[in-house]
């Protein structure tokens, strides 16, 4: 990454169509990369009264970061587990889908994929809110449900506000409903003809095909964590804890 210090006449879409993360790091400044293609790094950073070595900073920390693998998290207690999850919502809705609808509002593909971008204005937008609501739905529901659980299993709730968690859905009927969850991608990934890029692509074309294709991976892999590590581990817990509530009436 050190490269990009002594290549300051290189422009932005070479510099871009080097290493894409730098598309990223450049919204994270405010900087569309799309408006500066034919600008150097400094002259993209002097419009917009950055610093290049700040962004430089950030590109070469973004590219040494390492995501834990499903095993490390597998031996990780629950409420590790489900505090990655929550960063990881934050970056989606903070970072991933900012940058991706900024390109898809922004970007000009010329008339020969124009009807491809009028599509795409109208899919990415009820793909996002489908996906925050989703977000939203499942922190409120799951994630609280796990909290619940615990604060039971901890004896930090009364005999009648723990049973009173049993009368909603099980995590068991969540997980269900989970693993039948529509792939949310779907229209983007027919409509892109599955990422594939056509040899008259730009810069931008690429770069945004590619952000789109490794969103949905990342969405892959965050709901097998959630399938393959969380709901089998909230299941466990919810077992124990009726387990032990079901003494408590008992010995009551």
């Amino acid at each position: 990454m050190h490269a990009f210090e002594y290549n300051d006449k290189k422009s932005i879409a070479d510099l871009v169509n080097e290493n894409h993360v730098l598309a990223g790091v450049l919204h994270y400044f405010g900087i569309r990369f799309f408006q500066h293609e034919t600008h150097s790094l400094v002259e993209a950073c002097q419009a917009h009264k950055v610093n290049p070595s700040q962004v430089i900073a950030a590109l070469e920390d973004w590219a040494s970061r390492k995501e834990p693998t499903k095993e490390e998290l597998y031996l990780h207690p629950i409420e590790l587990v489900v505090g990655y999850l929550k960063k990881k919502h934050r970056y989606f809705v903070r970072q991933a889908l900012p940058f991706l609808s900024s390109m898809v509002e922004g970007i000009e593909l010329g008339s020969e994929h124009k009807n491809l971008m009028t599509d795409m204005r109208l899919m990415f937008p009820l793909f996002v809110d489908d996906f925050i609501h989703h977000i939203h739905e499942e922190e409120d529901t799951l994630f609280r449900r796990i909290s619940l659980l615990q604060d039971i299993d901890a004896s930090m709730l009364p005999l009648t506000d723990a049973l009173q968690v049993f009368t909603l859905p099980s995590v068991a009927i969540m997980a269900a409903d989970h693993e039948a969850h529509d792939d949310e991608m779907e229209g983007i990934r027919k409509l892109t003809n599955d990422y594939r890029i056509p040899e008259s692509a730009t810069v931008s074309m690429k770069v945004l095909f590619h952000e789109l294709q490794q969103l949905e991976e990342e969405l892959i892999i965050h709901a097998k964590i959630e399938n393959d590590l969380l709901f089998p581990k909230a299941i466990e817990l919810e077992k124990e804890v009726k387990r032990k509530l079901t003494l408590q009436i008992k010995n009551n």
